[in-house]
């Protein structure tokens, strides 16, 4: 029987290039996302090609609405193997005019909703003798624009919950990591009336080693990687920088 996995954020961007190759792979596929059009479009274009897929619109700091979603996501499938957290947003605000609700809302979709999802799935998994935990983080946990406090906390809580929930999960046959990404280009990989075809410049693609920007592809490919064990099953805790060189390169200006 085929894999399952589990995505938070899985209707765009980095979250629908994953779960179209996780089920072009043969996995069958659970998202949980707020936009129910894009949801559902998902999943219509992996059956439209064989897959299984199920959709749920969900809010992913809400333990509940969690729960709820992965019991389904476990009772339909037979269980879950791989979970990704995806699922952030952002607010920025000059660092002295941020306000405490926007705080606490970015870190409620990225930071807390990273562990009830982890925790909820992770008892599954143990259930099952393993699986895989891949956190969506970036590089911007590890460096920084002006007035992006929220986002960087957020990020960088994950990274910390990466480590620590891969010591405490590694005996239960649980591999826990992460992937930061750099500058991702998600403007195709939109709900079909809201997509566009990006448009970079040579500044924009000198700053990064490789020659140009990022991909929702390149995530995706990371996340099969990590999710199989036969690839990188002695590989736990540990961040993935997948950023085309970005953040090696010294720039003078």
């Amino acid at each position: 029987m085929s894999k399952v996995v589990a995505i938070t954020g899985g209707a765009q961007g980095i979250g629908r290039a994953t779960a179209l190759l996780f089920a072009q792979e043969g996995w069958r596929v659970s998202i949980a996302d707020l936009d129910k059009e894009a949801g559902f479009e998902v999943i219509r274009m992996i059956r439209e090609t064989g897959g299984q897929a199920i959709f749920m619109r969900v809010d992913v700091s809400d333990g509940t609405a969690v729960d709820r979603w992965l019991t389904l996501t476990a009772e339909d499938f037979g269980g879950i193997d791989a979970l990704i957290n995806n699922a952030g947003i952002g607010r920025k605000a000059p660092a002295l005019e941020l306000t405490l609700a926007d705080f606490d809302r970015v870190l409620a979709v990225g930071v807390r909703a990273t562990f009830l999802c982890s925790q909820k799935a992770g008892k599954y998994m143990k259930e099952q003798g393993g699986g895989a935990i891949i956190n969506i983080s970036s590089t911007r946990a590890l460096m920084s624009e002006p007035n992006t406090e929220a986002y960087a906390a957020s990020k960088g809580g994950i990274l910390a919950l990466t480590h620590a929930m891969a010591v405490s999960l590694g005996p239960h046959g649980i591999r826990v990591n992460a992937i930061s990404p750099g500058w991702i280009e998600t403007g195709e990989w939109q709900y079909t009336p809201r997509a566009r075809i990006p448009e970079h410049s040579d500044r924009d693609r000198k700053q990064h080693p490789v020659g140009r920007v990022g991909v929702p592809n390149d995530i995706a490919q990371a996340c099969l990687f990590l999710a199989d064990s036969r690839t990188s099953g002695f590989m736990t805790g540990q961040n993935l920088v997948i950023d085309g060189g970005m953040t090696i390169r010294m720039i003078y200006e």
